[in-house]
């Protein structure tokens, strides 16, 4: 389907703020559609002027379409709807004329120019389906009057509102609750669910009869002066404003209309939702997340503790293997609280782990002597789950202090390589093979981290699967057993070792 822009820029010659003003149109016209209880397609005359254009389509949400198909890029000719001509060229609503069948429904049809400073840039086919008319009730009568006052102030150009663009997803709807003032901000009429939205806020009343401004301040928990005036303004209607207002145990959400219909202030539409359970669920996850991430701070100040205290252990100890035994301990704490610390200050359970990994990377390099070995990251990580992150972040931390205890002599110096590479891995492939590709084939989502260093390689007949020390059990345990990856480690293509790491992070989208 063709975008408004798309068919503006091929079929007519509005210019760009005739354009704006067709979008803003576009964004507020829902409250038109569902007021009349009508379908609206907008029509404007293409660039030779011997054809109309549908730009956009409406269907509302109070009753039933007239219109099954879409109408949005359909092209009709100048005088095949009389209506359409008559609006457009004397720049009024058009009523007049019998409904129209279509498909065994009749269909009251009605066009409202749409005007902006003074020039009419194109016509509302209003489609009312009589199939379901019955006597209206007083909502249904409130309704249809509101609506023929928006109509009129399309004709005239004063609505919408410039600069006053709304977010229709997160405004109220006419369903929501609709009250209706006179010029003096008196409530003429409410809809029930606007009722109730004020008896949440502890209006004890019926709202007919009462000033909205004034009560809304009164129901309002109490505040300085002028706040007090402002809502009192925006609640008598006054300017298309928006707020929320809270009392006791409710929160609701206001949206006033002015309504000028002939260009005189002649009373206002205020929509109304009452939002309280949504603020109340809002606010349980602020604090959820607050208390989260404050459990995350608190882990990596006790971690960070611990840390400290085996530091001062190992400060004491005359035996050099007990000594290197608690500065690896030292080593592994530490990268966990890299991980909790980042967690503290997230929004959510992820991370972005390049961050961690280079903050690993800088924390065991401090184990090389004159900086003779030295370390670089190469790709990307990613987002990761903190289930993910945690045994990650100690598994690099051992691989790492495994290659500078092991890869190297007293003396040596060289480089370790950290690479990431993430991608998708089709579920039938055992292992990468050559059918992987970075962000490639449907299936799981894997990350293929390797670190490849230039010292002294493996020793003869040394199993990665079995032998080792500590900390590649460690490793072992983590990759295989908690993150269901897979560990191996090969000779390196020109000498040195080359640790290769496969762990599923996630599943590809379907």
């Amino acid at each position: 389907m063709p975008s408004l822009n798309e068919l503006v820029r091929h079929h007519t010659n509005l210019d760009s703020a005739d354009v704006e003003w067709i979008h803003l149109l576009v964004s507020e016209w829902q409250l038109l559609s569902d007021l009349s209880f009508a379908d609206l397609v907008l029509w404007v005359p293409t660039r030779d002027g011997s054809r109309y254009v549908s730009l956009a389509q409406m269907r509302p949400n109070t009753g039933p379409t007239s219109y099954q198909d879409d109408m949005v890029g359909h092209l009709v000719p100048r005088g095949r709807r009389p209506m359409l001509d008559v609006a457009l060229d004397e720049g009024r609503i058009v009523r007049e004329g019998d409904p129209e069948w279509r498909e065994d429904v009749p269909v009251r049809v009605e066009s409202i120019p749409v005007r902006r400073e003074g020039r009419v840039l194109g016509v509302i086919a209003r489609n009312t389906n009589l199939l379901t008319v019955r006597t209206p009730s007083r909502l249904e009568l409130t309704y249809l009057q509101s609506a023929s006052d928006l109509a009129q102030m399309i004709a005239a150009g004063s609505f919408p509102f410039p600069g006053e663009q709304t977010d229709m997803d997160a405004s109220p709807r006419v369903g929501d609750g609709m009250i209706r003032l006179d010029a003096d901000g008196v409530v003429t009429y409410a809809s029930p669910n606007a009722l109730s939205a004020y008896h949440r806020l502890g209006l004890n009343a019926d709202l007919v009869g009462l000033h909205l401004g004034k009560t809304t301040a009164e129901l309002a928990p109490p505040s300085r002066g002028p706040v007090d005036e402002a809502l009192v303004k925006l609640a008598s209607g006054w300017a298309p404003r928006q707020t929320e207002v809270e009392s006791g145990d409710g929160v609701v959400q206001l949206r006033a209309i002015p309504l000028k219909p002939k260009g005189d202030h002649i009373g206002s539409l205020v929509l109304l939702r009452d939002v309280t359970e949504l603020r109340r669920r809002e606010r349980e996850l602020m604090t959820k997340d607050a208390t989260i991430r404050e459990i995350h701070h608190r882990v990596k100040n006790n971690l960070q503790t611990v840390a400290a205290l085996l530091r001062l252990q190992s400060r004491r100890m005359e035996n050099d293997a007990a000594r290197g035994a608690l500065d690896e301990a030292v080593r592994r704490v530490g990268s966990i609280a890299i991980v909790h610390e980042t967690l503290s200050q997230n929004l959510d359970e992820h991370v972005a782990f390049d961050e961690i990994a280079d903050r690993v990377l800088a924390m065991v390099m401090e184990l090389s002597q004159d900086g003779r070995v030295t370390a670089r990251r190469s790709g990307s990580f990613g987002i990761l789950s903190a289930d993910v992150a945690t045994p990650l972040a100690m598994v690099l931390t051992e691989i790492l202090q495994n290659a500078l205890e092991h890869a190297y002599g007293p003396k040596a110096g060289g480089q370790v390589t950290v690479r990431a590479v993430r991608g998708r891995m089709p579920a039938a492939d055992a292992g990468w093979g050559n059918s992987w590709a970075a962000g490639g084939s449907r299936g799981e989502e894997q990350l293929l981290i390797t670190v490849v260093d230039d010292g002294v390689g493996l020793p003869e007949g040394f199993d990665p699967q079995r032998g080792g020390n500590l900390g590649l059990q460690i490793v072992r345990t983590l990759v295989v057993g908690e993150l269901g990856g897979s560990f191996d480690m090969v000779p390196g293509e020109t000498g040195g070792t080359r640790v290769v790491l496969e762990v599923p992070v996630g599943s590809a989208a379907p």
